[in-house]
């Protein structure tokens, strides 16, 4: 079958904030299948934090998106038609692909999402694509939250923060969460249950968090960086952990300085930071959806999704992640279900 799809193409590297020509809206014609492809009919598309790294050509995890190529991103949708063997159309499947109405896929980074009754795709999407088990692994099994510690969560009413607040919940934690805007202080603690918020637009965040925890932080759940992150490592306890899975506020920069001591404020507090990527714990990703449904269905873990219609919107809609714009996990409505 002979197919034209709507696709986002990276023209050219961005330099500081994403400019309207760095990326390009495309209308083309598609090959035909080949033996061991299949076509998706996009519904959602993700768009994260590390979409402005794959625009870069700095060290990162995976190789960079190449100028020219369309732009990477992970996606929902379902099977409009397929030349793979135990790939049928109609079959809902997830995973690594284009800022496109349709990708074809080898099934490389793509796989069957179970529908889960009580779950829309959208809740689902949102959750176990990246955000979920990013919050999961990287508040168990590297900031080992236990009864009675204190917590603090940046970027708390995003997509992975509002499920680190109230994962530390269930554990045990008492929960600090810091986002920007009355409304969002507001979801997370009166609809999540965290403990306090911190709304870093309107008051000093060292100031409140010496209000908040006086006898200091035990876990840092890191995703921010700059002076926020500055102000909540300057106050963690002796043998405090941070789990570090981002630095979005430093994204658009054109240099970096770090803090003057921060490093021997590091040492002098004996802290266990630990980087991750949330692929790295890909094999027990079973693991944190079983949980994660678990929790979901039964009321325990709430999430929010903040979906913005329209695929020739995304480049506008992506900016939002970096000025603080999006409230839930940011997804775009490709194609309604």
């Amino acid at each position: 079958m002979s197919m034209t799809r709507r696709v986002w193409r990276l023209a050219k590297r961005p330099v500081g904030d994403i400019a309207d020509d760095d990326l390009h809206f495309v209308t083309e014609t598609m090959p035909e299948l080949a033996d061991g492809e299949f076509a998706v009919w996009v519904n959602y598309l993700s768009l994260d934090p590390t979409n402005r790294i794959w625009m870069s050509d700095m060290e990162q995890y995976m190789p960079p998106v190449g100028l020219g190529d369309p732009m990477r991103g992970g996606v929902v949708g379902r099977v409009i038609a397929s030349r793979k063997e135990g790939v049928s159309e109609g079959q809902l499947m997830a995973g690594l692909g284009e800022w496109a109405d349709i990708v074809v896929s080898r099934g490389e980074g793509m796989a069957p999402m179970p529908e889960i009754p009580g779950i829309s795709v959208a809740a689902a999407f949102g959750t176990f694509g990246v955000v979920g088990p990013t919050a999961y692994f990287g508040l168990l099994d590297i900031g080992q939250p236990k009864p009675g510690e204190t917590l603090v969560v940046g970027a708390a009413a995003g997509g992975v923060g509002q499920i680190v607040g109230q994962i530390g919940k269930l554990k045990g934690c008492r929960v600090i969460g810091i986002a920007g805007g009355a409304d969002k202080c507001r979801y997370i603690v009166d609809e999540l249950g965290f403990d306090a918020a911190i709304d870093y637009k309107a008051e000093d965040v060292g100031a409140a968090l010496d209000r908040l925890a006086p006898d200091g932080v035990d876990i840092n759940f890191e995703q921010v960086g700059g002076p926020i992150m500055e102000a909540v490592v300057s106050r963690m306890k002796l043998f405090g952990r941070m789990p570090l899975c981002g630095m979005i506020s430093g994204y658009n920069a054109t240099s970096n300085a770090e803090p003057r001591g921060f490093w021997t404020l590091m040492l002098m507090r004996r802290l266990t930071v630990r980087g991750f990527i949330v692929t790295d714990f890909a094999p027990r990703f079973g693991e944190a959806f079983r949980d994660l449904a678990g929790w979901m269905l039964g009321g325990q873990v709430k999430t929010r999704q903040d979906i913005r219609p329209g695929l020739e919107h995304a480049r506008d809609s992506v900016k939002l992640l970096y000025s603080g714009g999006n409230f839930g996990k940011l997804l775009v409505e490709v194609t309604p279900e």
